[in-house]
């Protein structure tokens, strides 16, 4: 049974099978006028054919909404993100986590531009995105009501949607190339999910890949870059100076072609159940080396680990779809704070699928060779370490005396 009535609800629209099924859906179902809403995250599609599409499908003009968000994107989540290191269980770099936040956003602020009572997503009632999506939209505006026909329809198979779909004439376009996995991508990474990989003990296709070249077949030549940091976020390439989106897809590239950033996991998903996933995450892959890098020689070493300590729960956060929670904010103003002085310039070596560091420097660098040498200094007194090591041991020596 449904909540309430809606007069008009915004609907997170791509111009796919399942969105457009949702469309005349909730036409259907709901009686009610749709507003769709595209977001430009960086996925590499082309978008218009969802403004033809939905056109198709009786959306007026002023109704269909395409916003490209892809420096937003890049600026405001992927950046603040990384200066955290974060990652999901050792290995994910939470690139479909960190794009749901802003897509719920936008379509919250669509459906109070609008005057919408409603809004709706198409993820289903087993994933994560669920929770991202309707945590994000409760954030910013709780009197919406929130549709997820996957949790109300008996749509539950591919088979029942392309039935759908012919009954009432919705035109559905096998696109060529087209990947039969679940995907889901933005300018950060590309995910894959299902058909033989719901099978945790077999090896992907190659030809799953769509982002990079496997790291066999990458150049034979190794590739060196430089990365410019400013407060934590980069912001050039080569000395070439970049907005976030520019520099991201710049990385990218430069990942594709020397095969780096596939990972393949079993993950703990929020709402239970383990699933395995592919994913591609080039640049990002790259970014996170450089950053680690990068603040090895400006942070204070407390600080770099309490950062490491404060990592594992920011990136829980992220997946879990609490990133406008007020912890992730307290979080993000303790990991921010520690950028001040995160600047400079990593080296890095590109070669077959690894990303190595090879230099850094920086104005702000703590590093002093003139204490770490090997060879005579006049700044170490080495018999310093005597009492340091005794201090330290002292527990254990009263301990032992005791027993």
């Amino acid at each position: 049974m449904r909540k309430k009535e809606v007069k008009k609800v915004v609907l997170a629209y791509s111009g796919g099978l399942d969105t457009s099924i949702i469309l005349k859906w909730l036409q259907d179902e709901y009686n009610c006028e749709v507003v769709t809403f595209t977001a430009d995250v960086g996925q590499g599609e082309e978008l218009e054919p969802a403004r033809k599409k939905a056109l198709e499908l009786g959306i007026k003009p002023e109704n269909i909404f395409i916003e490209d968000l892809r420096e937003e994107f890049v600026r405001d989540f992927v950046f603040p993100m990384f200066r955290a290191n974060a990652i999901y269980e050792g290995e994910y770099l939470l690139g479909t986590s960190i794009a749901r936040p802003l897509i719920a956003k936008k379509q919250v602020e669509i459906a109070n531009k609008v005057g919408a009572d409603g809004v709706c997503h198409g993820a289903t009632g087993k994933g994560n995105d669920q929770v991202r999506f309707e945590i994000g939209y409760l954030s910013q505006d709780p009197s919406l009501t929130i549709i997820a026909p996957w949790r109300e329809w008996d749509l539950n198979s591919r088979e029942k949607l392309l039935a759908y779909a012919k009954n009432h004439g919705i035109q559905i376009e096998q696109k060529k190339g087209k990947s039969p996995y679940s995907m889901d991508a933005n300018l950060l990474h590309i995910s894959y999910e299902g058909l033989i990989l719901e099978d945790p003990n077999r090896e992907p296709e190659e030809s799953m890949w769509r982002w990079s070249v496997s790291p066999e077949n990458a150049p034979d030549t190794p590739q060196y870059i430089e990365i410019e940091y400013k407060n934590g976020d980069p912001i050039a390439v080569n000395g070439e100076k970049l907005s976030p989106a520019e520099l991201l897809t710049k990385l990218n590239a430069l990942g594709n072609k020397h095969g780096i950033g596939r990972i393949d996991i079993v993950e703990n998903r929020y709402v239970g159940m383990k699933a395995r996933g592919c994913y591609e995450t080039p640049g990002g892959t790259i970014m996170l080396k450089a950053h680690r890098a990068i603040e090895s020689i400006t942070l204070d070493r407390e600080a770099a680990h309490l950062k490491d300590e404060l990592m594992p729960r920011f990136a829980k956060l992220i997946y879990n779809g609490f990133w406008f929670s007020p912890e992730r904010e307290m979080l993000q103003a303790a990991i921010d704070k520690s950028q001040e002085n995160v600047n400079g310039v990593v080296k890095l070596k590109l070669y077959k699928g690894n990303v190595m560091v090879v230099g850094r420097k920086s104005p702000n660098s703590l590093f002093s060779e003139e204490f770490s040498t090997f060879e005579e200094d006049e700044v170490y007194n080495q018999k310093d370490a005597e009492g340091f090591i005794k201090l330290n041991a002292l527990r254990f020596i009263i301990n032992k005396s005791k027993s």
